[in-house]
């Protein structure tokens, strides 16, 4: 016989607070941690750097300015038209460059052009206190 019945089985609450304060410390470690970049730049893979300088034709140098337009052989054509020359003279690589007011959006769009007619394009980020050297 049992003097004593045995009390009724309850579950235990879960307590919230301990489990916030672990994410909250969680979140502020990822926060702090994390690498934030400038929402502006677009990360290219440059090759140029690493390739040896061989013989041959140079490609050809492309300055895209802020309008759009593209200078190339001592002339400024609309991005239609300089593709269509560039396709003219079997053109597959050139290199390209952009004035220090060239747009991010100009610059994709240039880019994205040349790729869709499968023209290499290679750029070379210029250092703001550099000299570019022809």
């Amino acid at each position: 016989m049992q003097l004593v019945e045995p009390r009724p089985a309850r579950p235990l609450p879960i307590r919230i607070t301990p489990l916030i304060d672990v994410v909250f410390i969680l979140l502020v470690f990822f926060m702090l941690t994390s690498r934030l970049l400038p929402v502006g730049l677009l990360e290219l893979d440059n090759r140029t750097s690493g390739t040896p300088v061989t013989g041959g034709t140079p490609l050809p140098q492309l300055l895209v300015g802020p309008d759009g337009q593209v200078s190339w052989d001592g002339r400024t054509l609309p991005l239609a038209e300089l593709v269509a020359a560039l396709q003219a003279k079997q053109v597959t690589e050139v290199n390209l460059a952009t004035t220090a007011t060239t747009g991010l959006g100009v610059f994709t769009r240039t880019l994205s052009t040349l790729d869709q007619v499968d023209i290499a394009a290679h750029w070379q980020r210029q250092n703001p206190g550099s000299r570019q050297h022809d």
